[in-house]
């Protein structure tokens, strides 16, 4: 399980800076990285400009390796070995069953009426 938030963690910091870059960048060649026009500048807009796009590209590519890597990661928390679907489909109720409910009304008992009996000669 330790690996697995270390290359979780690795995933949340590198989509952090891939939003910061993104953001950096404009497609018209703008953005903040058009502010950076001195002479005396070593890196030129041009070069701050394919900086940023190799960095976007690299970080995508880090962060699609490490998804992969975390799906593989993912701890497994089951000592028998079996699914929850598994178990759950195992321990279902079965929905044909009729449930045994009790009735509200007991059985009426049947009583001979009044009229219908015969006397004895």
């Amino acid at each position: 399980m330790g690996i697995y938030i270390f290359v979780s963690i690795l995933v949340i910091i590198a989509c952090f800076l891939q939003i910061l870059i993104v953001l950096v960048q404009n497609s018209k060649g703008g953005g903040l990285a058009a502010n950076f026009t001195s002479a005396g500048q070593t890196m030129g807009i041009r070069k701050t400009a394919d900086f940023l796009e190799k960095s976007t590209w690299t970080l995508a590519a880090a962060i699609l390796i490490l998804c992969v890597v975390a799906t593989a990661t993912i701890p497994r928390g089951s000592e028998t070995g079996r699914s929850r679907i598994e178990n759950e489909i195992n321990n279902a109720v079965d929905p044909n069953a009729i449930p045994t409910l009790p009735t509200a009304v007991p059985p009426a008992t049947t009583t001979p009426s009044a009229g219908t009996e015969q006397p004895e000669n």
